[in-house]
């Protein structure tokens, strides 16, 4: 063989072998990627396999309510009510109810048959052993005592053992909210704010914490405040009524966000009519008496639209039915009771587990 051959011959080779070792460096290559889109893969779907468990499920209730108060239809008996407004439920499930008509605060007791008069309930009037139309109330558990929104006669009140004080004076309240650093929180439908006291602290005018520019639709505004919530950070949620909105104010804000509703009055999923009673749990979760729409709504914070948890068909007097809802709370266990206004009873909705 000449040289010129040989010299061929181990080109030829080389040029094999070069070949050979960069399909191997690319076959390593590609099997590498493979190996990493795999392991990603996996990781991915075990990351939502165990959001996906524990992920918090979404509560649900009972479409049918059960009537813990007023079985026996509107009147002024101990087993009566004539168009409950607010409800507080205290941690042994007691219900106190603001008996708007009757001009009383009923304390319902867990499974009692009926009720006990703890406030008012001696007619009409301006006497400090008095009520007229109250729409609100909290219970101090600390002092054994309840403070209640005195509508009609302009004043917050507090009755300890048939023991009266005016607290606020000269004020159109409508509703009531506590925290847990002591503050007692006041809903003014005539001044469009909300003002904050200490409690026990009520020689001056309170601290505007949400309002207080004007009746107005700004987000600076309110029209018609009725019923409160505070959360564990002080951000107090305010019924905006004739706004058809709810609105969230943090602590020390100069204005509000809107987090349900504020797409004017109407019975879409993204609107309220005149809401009422408001409540927000722990995974912030807003909850709403849709009063003009005879449903309970709730509304995840930032999502442009709610849904109906119970109502909603209609206003009437049947177990699934509301007729312009007024207030509503929680029990410890999670069961929702809704002050049902024209049929003058107390629902309550069993949360399913």
């Amino acid at each position: 063989m000449s040289d010129s051959e040989n010299e061929y011959s181990i080109k030829q080779y080389s040029r094999r072998q070069t070949g050979s070792s960069s399909f191997h460096w690319k076959a390593i290559l590609i099997l590498i990627i493979i190996v990493v889109l795999f392991l990603i893969t996996i990781g991915s779907i075990t990351m939502w396999a165990y959001s996906m468990k524990n992920e918090p499920k979404f509560k649900k209730w009972k479409e049918h309510a059960i009537t813990v108060v007023g079985t026996y239809g509107q009147g002024n008996e101990s087993n009566q009510l004539d168009g409950p407004y607010g409800i507080f439920i205290d941690k042994k499930k007691n219900i106190f109810i603001t008996d708007f008509n009757n001009h009383r605060i009923v304390q319902w007791k867990y499974n009692a048959k009926e009720g006990k008069i703890i406030a008012g309930g001696n007619g009409k009037g301006r006497r400090i052993d008095q009520l007229n139309r109250p729409t609100d109330v909290v219970c101090d558990q600390l002092n054994n005592s309840i403070i209640i929104a005195d509508q009609w006669n302009g004043r917050v009140v507090q009755w300890s053992n048939q023991n009266q004080q005016i607290l606020i004076d000269d004020i159109l309240c409508w509703g009531l909210a506590m925290d847990k650093h002591g503050f007692l929180y006041v809903s003014d439908w005539e001044k469009n704010e909300v003002r904050r006291w200490k409690m026990g602290e009520y020689s001056n005018k309170g601290i505007v914490v949400a309002g207080g520019n004007g009746r107005g639709d700004q987000v600076n505004q309110l029209n018609c405040p009725t019923f409160l919530f505070v959360d564990e950070d002080q951000s107090v949620y305010i019924s905006d009524r004739d706004n058809h909105r709810v609105m969230k104010w943090r602590k020390d804000a100069k204005e509000g966000t809107i987090v349900a509703g504020g797409n004017d009055q109407g019975g879409n999923l993204t609107q309220l009519s005149g809401p009422q009673g408001v409540s927000v749990d722990h995974l912030g979760h807003i909850y709403v008496a849709d009063w003009g729409n005879h449903r309970v709504m709730r509304w995840y914070e930032g999502k442009k639209e709610g849904e109906i948890i119970v109502g909603g068909i209609g206003e009437g007097f049947e177990s699934n039915r509301l007729y312009w809802p007024r207030g509503l709370s929680f029990d410890n266990e999670g069961n929702l009771y809704v002050a049902d206004f024209v049929a003058c009873r107390i629902q309550k909705f069993e949360i399913i587990l």
